[in-house]
């Protein structure tokens, strides 16, 4: 209990009592309370900043284990950019080479995103920001490398696709099957000057006569789109001429039959007629022509299939020695 305060009165000659005022009681609590909160607030402070809330810890928990899932994420595209380079070599090797293709360039690979701002709102993050950075700069760089290697495939794809188109549509077969020949094909009538059979002079032969009964089918020796189709009585008689394209025409003449017209897309290996004794003849078979940029040029480097090296030789030999021709 507060203890009581006594004064001597001279008046009355006795101790009184002294009554604190209740103005004086009043500040007195108040200042009381005040100081109590004063301190009370200084010891939460110190308590706040030194301790950690619930909230806080969970949260610091979370940074702890964010960072670490980051790390790792950073670790796998590392990972993944050495994985993707290495498709990049592997790609140029076995396929850049062997097409002709320029290699990418190493500039436009390594190259990064454009653009500083891009990344201002990762690095105001003073835990995480230059983290998020490394990750988000890699992996920016990696989708790019992707859509650089993405389109470097499509190229060569497209690249591949006309090669198998320029492959199937250059004349490359013979127009006649070799077992419906009368003669073996070492001794069929080739290019070059030959004793006309009618004129008895020699003339200029811009093609090779394969000699086969009437009816024989004749065959497309390329992918190609039929250019002409004529039916004279003299010279070529029954003939079809088959444009290619990339250059490269053929021309089958003295036909019995003709199954193709003018504007027909036709595949190697598609019947267009039959062996026939038609126009300037003298016993059926089939002249068969290969002009390239518009000259006729020597048939037997485009009757490949079904030969060997040497059988090849053979036939270029044989096929070079002067004889007469049946057209």
């Amino acid at each position: 209990m507060r203890k009581e305060k006594f004064v001597y009165n001279k008046q009355t000659l006795r101790y009184e009592k002294v009554v604190e005022p209740l103005k004086i009681k009043i500040l007195r609590g108040f200042a009381f309370v005040c100081a109590v909160l004063f301190f009370s607030a200084i010891v939460i402070a110190i308590y706040l900043a030194i301790m950690d809330s619930p909230e806080e810890k969970a949260l610091k928990r979370e940074l702890t284990q964010a960072k670490t899932q980051m790390k790792a994420i950073d670790a796998q595209l590392e990972n993944y950019s050495k994985i993707l380079g290495n498709m990049k070599d592997r790609q140029e090797g076995a396929f850049t080479m062997a097409f002709g293709l320029s290699p990418i360039d190493g500039d436009v690979w390594e190259g990064g995103v454009g653009g500083a701002k891009r990344y201002n709102n990762l690095v105001k993050y003073d835990n995480t920001g230059e983290l998020m950075l490394d990750i988000t700069s890699k992996a920016d760089k990696l989708g790019r490398q992707m859509a650089i290697l993405s389109h470097s495939l499509d190229t060569i794809i497209d690249v591949a696709k006309d090669r198998e188109k320029r492959f199937a549509s250059i004349p490359s077969i013979k127009p006649i099957r070799e077992d419906r020949l009368k003669r073996k094909i070492q001794l069929l009538s080739g290019f070059g000057r030959r004793l006309h059979p009618i004129h008895k002079v020699m003339k200029m032969h811009k093609g090779i006569d394969f000699s086969a009964n009437t009816g024989t089918d004749i065959f497309a020796t390329g992918d190609g789109k039929v250019l002409r189709v004529e039916n004279k009585k003299s010279g070529y008689g029954k003939n079809v001429i088959i444009s290619h394209g990339y250059g490269y025409k053929t021309l089958y003449a003295h036909m019995s039959v003709i199954d193709v017209k003018v504007g027909q897309e036709v595949k190697k290996g598609e019947v267009i007629g039959q062996v026939g004794n038609t126009g300037t003849s003298t016993a059926p078979h089939l002249h068969y022509e290969v002009h390239y940029m518009g000259n006729a040029v020597n048939p037997i480097h485009f009757v490949l299939d079904g030969l060997s090296t040497e059988e090849y030789q053979k036939m270029l030999d044989l096929a070079s020695i002067n004889s007469q021709s049946f057209d």
